[in-house]
């Protein structure tokens, strides 16, 4: 059987010294391979420590998900939902999207320790971090047909009242899905949809949030981005918050399932990081609306006051006008 990095990557990820030759034993290896399974790890940035008559050790601990202990505590707090986890995939919405086509069950949730490829709205690119980002995302069918307008403010919600849970303090929501942290960018929601619009409704909803990033992983992102970590300071593990987040979903999804995004909306106005500002509304890069962010419909539409009287929008990408 093909020993992965990853294999190596788990036992390391404690950060103390690991002979070469107890891990050639754990994995059924030579040495040979270990060495060259090293290389591998430290060709994706991490630094390991190589130490003669120690072995090898990261030069910091890694965070990774708990496989075992996730799955038995969803088991008894969220039974409607089962997570299946992947080393490594382009885009945990695009493999569980695939999936869906084939007959994926309602509930099925996707983990991914490292995304190659993650995506944000409108083709955008989310940068993902071995050890500290969480990504996943659920399958959630919604047998009848209506509109699942708001659903991706529904989902905000959740991952607050989630954090809140945990002692996580100060995350803020902006329309439509980035969910803030003193201004700066801490995490995203991408929902994507299929079926008919009278019957059946298939919804892949994927979340990305940071948890503990580097420097370079902040200059990759390329705007003012944040992390739990500078956010909150001390951060619970990244598989304590997957649970707390899925056992959550559960609850809000088959709310919204039954009322829609109305239950949802006060509480969301009231963590509306923007509301009662000056915004901008643009869409394919053109500006088609400017005003006072005032409300939120019960369908997830934005309310602006603009001199043209209240006006309402379901799409586009919001920022703070310039004044």
């Amino acid at each position: 059987m093909r020993v992965s990095y990853f294999s190596l990557l788990r036992i390391l990820a404690d950060g103390s010294f690991h002979s070469g030759e107890r891990l050639g034993q754990l994995l059924g290896i030579s040495r040979t391979r270990v060495w060259n399974l090293v290389r591998r790890i430290e060709a994706l940035g991490l630094r390991v420590f190589k130490v003669r008559g120690r072995g090898y050790r990261l030069a910091q601990s890694l965070d990774l998900l708990d496989r075992g202990a996730i799955a038995g505590q969803l088991a008894r707090r969220a039974p409607q939902l089962r997570v299946e986890f992947l080393d490594e995939c382009p885009s945990t919405n695009t493999v569980l999207a695939e999936r869906a086509s084939h007959g994926a069950p309602s509930g099925a949730v996707l983990a991914c320790e490292r995304q190659i490829e993650g995506r944000g709205r409108r083709g955008n690119r989310w940068v993902s971090v071995l050890g500290g980002s969480l990504a996943f995302s659920i399958l959630w069918r919604f047998p009848g047909g209506g509109s699942l307008a708001g659903l991706s403010l529904a989902v905000a919600v959740g991952v607050a009242r989630a954090l809140e849970q945990l002692g996580i303090e100060g995350m803020r929501v902006k329309w439509p899905n980035d969910l803030l942290c003193e201004g700066r960018k801490m995490g995203g929601i991408l929902v994507e949809v299929s079926g008919e619009a009278q019957g059946p409704i298939t919804a892949v909803i994927g979340v990305g949030i940071n948890v503990r990033l580097d420097k370079v992983a902040m200059e990759r992102i390329g705007q003012p981005a944040t992390d739990l970590t500078q956010c909150s300071g001390l951060v619970p593990p990244r598989s304590t918050l997957l649970v707390a987040l899925l056992e959550e979903f559960g609850r809000s999804l088959a709310r919204f399932s039954r009322e829609g995004f109305a239950p949802f909306r006060e509480e969301w106005l009231r963590r509306h990081a923007w509301q009662g500002r000056q915004v901008a509304l643009s869409r394919a890069g053109r500006r088609v609306a400017e005003g006072r962010a005032v409300d939120i419909a019960e369908d997830g539409a934005l309310v602006l006051e603009s001199p043209l009287g209240l006006e309402r929008f379901h799409s586009g990408e919001l920022s703070l006008r310039q004044r």
